[in-house]
This record gives structure tokens, C-alpha cells and sequence, in this order.
């Protein structure tokens, strides 16, 4: 189905992979139009409750494509940009949590790539930067946004203005990675977290999420007051009942998404 995407599922886990290793899996039009793809069936899919996002071979994602950018002029830049950063959030937007697990090389494009998702874990081997200004360019995809938000004004200042690569053990250190795996056991440790979430019920950990995203691109009293709301409605599920009865029964949960 995909020329540049390989898309499978284990259980209730997408696990999305970037196949253009020749081009260290750098964002092309045909790379962004399959993740597109990829990102609209998985918010139809009731059934997934995590995605995984890497790249194949040594890159999760190098960048955006430069041959592609090159010739572009002020109207083709300003759609490249909005395209890039629609996608982005649309990843970010997700109802369920998003998992980059980061292999190699994760620069300019491939850096927003991963920040759209939830949580980043990172190979030792990895890499990490927004190297645009080099190109005379600034980040497109939303990288001078997520980026402070992530790590901080200041850091993200250095970050940008430098164009530096960071490794894995610093991207950890200022708060852009959550863990460092050995290079062969990042996939095995973004299941196990992937596992950690599923196995909570979907629609108390879709509202968490909810409560996170919104509280944080607002004042605390609206975000408490989104929490209120959501929280209430946790009660007309089934699965609050089931989650509650199965702790006063003392047996394991059985979530079923309603």
C-alpha cells in the first residue's frame, strides 16, 4: 500500500515505520502524503490505543527532503511549511498516546517529526538538532514552538541559533528524550511503555491526554476547569465501573472502550 511507510499492528499498537533509508528516510512529498495516509486511518481506528513511530536503518528521520525545498519560492515555501506543520499537528492531535522512537539521525523536519508525538525514546546512537538556519532557512514544521516547550526558551534559543547536533544522553539531560535504550533494545523498550498505557482504560487515558494538551496552552484555572469537565465524564463510561469493581473485587480490569 505504501512505497515509503511500512504500517503494522501488534495488539493495540500501530507501529509506523519510515522506510527511505537510501535518503536516510528524509521527509519528501511522498513520504509526507504516506504518513498522511498513515495518520488518517489511524484516527478512524477505534481499535489502536498507542502508535510507535521510527525509521528504518540508520535515520529515524534526517530532515526534509533539500532537493525538494531548493527551488521553492515564497508561495511554494509558506505550502511546504503549512503542509509540514498541519501534519505535525494532526500527529500531536491524536487521541491516544504517540511513541518516537528514535533510532539515528532525528534533524530539522525529523526533530519536529518526533516532538509531535507524546513521548520521544532514543538509541544511544542517536541524534538530535534543528540545523535550518545553516540552510537559510528557520524550522518549518513547527520546530520554534515545540521545541520551548519542550526544553525551555533559553535552551531551545541555543538549539535553534546554533543549528548544533545534540546526542542522545544530552537530549535526555534538558528534557527533549525521555529514556536512552541500547541501539537494539529501543523497539522492545517503546512496546514495554506502549504496553503500559493500553493496558489502563482508553478513554480515561484519551481524556488524560486531553486535560494535558489543553492545560497547557492555557491559564491553571482553565485548565482545572477542563479537568473538572473530563473527569465527570469518566463516570458515564462502563469502564470506570469496570476499573472500580475490578479493584474492590480484586481481580484484573477488563477495558472494553466504552
Amino acid at each position: 500500500m505504501y512505497q515509503t511507510i511500512r504500517y503494522e499492528k501488534q495488539d493495540q499498537i500501530a507501529i509506523v515505520t519510515i522506510d527511505r533509508p537510501e535518503a536516510l528516510n528524509a521527509l519528501n512529498g511522498t513520504v509526507i502524503t504516506e504518513l498522511e495516509l498513515v495518520v488518517a486511518a489511524l484516527e478512524n481506528d477505534r481499535d489502536v490505543r498507542c502508535m510507535i513511530l521510527t525509521g528504518e536503518g540508520r535515520s529515524f528521520v534526517a530532515g526534509a527532503d533539500i532537493g525538494e525545498q531548493y527551488p521553492l519560492d515564497l508561495d511554494g515555501g509558506r505550502r511546504w511549511g503549512q503542509r509540514g506543520s498541519a501534519l505535525m499537528r494532526r500527529i500531536e492531535k491524536l487521541e491516544f498516546p504517540t511513541i518516537a522512537a528514535v533510532n539515528g539521525f532525528a534533524l530539522g523536519g525529523g526533530c519536529e517529526l518526533a516532538m509531535s508525538c507524546d513521548i520521544i525514546l532514543a538509541s544511544e546512537k542517536a541524534k538530535f538538532g534543528q540545523p535550518e538556519v545553516g540552510l537559510g532557512i528557520t524550522p518549518g514544521f513547527s520546530g520554534t514552538q515545540r521545541l520551548p516547550r519542550r526544553v525551555g526558551v533559553a535552551k531551545a534559543k541555543e538549539l535553534i541559533f546554533s543549528g548544533k547536533m545534540i546526542k542522545a544522553d544530552e537530549a535526555e539531560r534538558i528534557g527533549l528524550v525521555n529514556a536512552v535504550y541500547a541501539p537494539e533494545a529501543l523497539l522492545d523498550g517503546a512496546l514495554e511503555m506502549a504496553k503500559s498505557f493500553t493496558k489502563n482504560a482508553p478513554i480515561a487515558v484519551k481524556y488524560a491526554k486531553a486535560c494535558i494538551d489543553r492545560g497547557m496552552q492555557t491559564d491553571i484555572d482553565s485548565g482545572i476547569a477542563c479537568e473538572n469537565e473530563l473527569f465527570a465524564m469518566c463516570f458515564a463510561t462502563a469502564d470506570q465501573k469496570e476499573g472500580m469493581g475490578a479493584f474492590l473485587e480484586k481481580r484484573s480490569a477488563q477495558f472494553t472502550n466504552t
